[in-house]
């Protein structure tokens, strides 16, 4: 089971095309969309249709909910109010489309559900991306390797995603370096922001006990295209 996401928006195309988009980078989490008026889906939100949504997406390990205009806020809060356990649940303040991306994966790597709130939280933030450093040969528990970039749309949405997910269990910090930029290897907004494309050289960088085994896994997603 994974924490669920319910996708709170005045608009139910809005909602149900991130959900769409954010299912593509975490296909175990339920995200359920609870957009629009019923009776016509006009603009505005509905409470019923909220306490439902956050009802079909708890699975038992909780449920993040986010949402995208003022209103929107309040209408979340009181069926969070109204679920038989409100502690289960949590109103997050973050960026709707960045943070339930954010909030997918963390809950796809197994995350509770203060570490998806804060994950969703977090994308408000820009991303950190930071100089490269300079390589050391031979220092002591680093391992890295260069990749050339042949899938099609390079470190973008969904293979952000997936390096995101395969890299959580290991013991070790990763690193993707693109010219004089760095992103954290756990962070799929930082990844995306490199803006890597196909074609690319890219280095990745790990440290820590299973440092090899990191940058192995690595060289794994991108001799298979990332699975595209």
């Amino acid at each position: 089971m994974t924490v669920g996401i319910v996708l709170v928006s005045h608009s139910a195309k809005l909602a149900e095309g991130l959900a769409d988009l954010a299912a593509q980078m975490a296909p175990d989490v339920r995200i359920v969309p609870a957009g629009g008026l019923p009776d016509g889906g006009g603009i505005g939100t509905d409470y019923d249709e909220v306490v439902a949504a956050a009802q079909r997406a708890d699975s038992g390990d909780g449920v993040v909910l986010l949402y995208d205009l003022g209103s929107a806020q309040m209408t979340a809060e009181l069926a969070v109010e109204s679920l038989a356990d409100p502690s289960a649940a949590v109103v997050v303040d973050a960026p709707l489309v960045e943070g339930a991306v954010a909030a997918a994966v963390a809950a796809q790597g197994g995350a509770n559900t203060k570490a998806v709130g804060e994950a969703a939280a977090s994308a408000g933030v820009a991303p950190d991306l930071t100089a490269a450093e300079p390589s050391v040969a031979g220092e002591e528990g680093v391992v890295e390797k260069e990749f050339t970039l042949t899938n099609d749309v390079g470190l973008h949405a969904r293979p952000a995603a997936v390096v995101v997910r395969s890299l959580a269990d290991f013991e070790a910090e990763v690193s993707i370096r693109l010219g004089e930029q760095e992103a954290d290897a756990h962070s799929v907004l930082a990844l995306m922001s490199l803006g890597a494309r196909q074609g690319d050289r890219i280095v990745v960088r790990a440290r820590g006990p299973q440092a090899a085994e990191a940058v192995a896994k690595a060289a794994e997603l991108v001799e298979s295209n990332f699975g595209e």
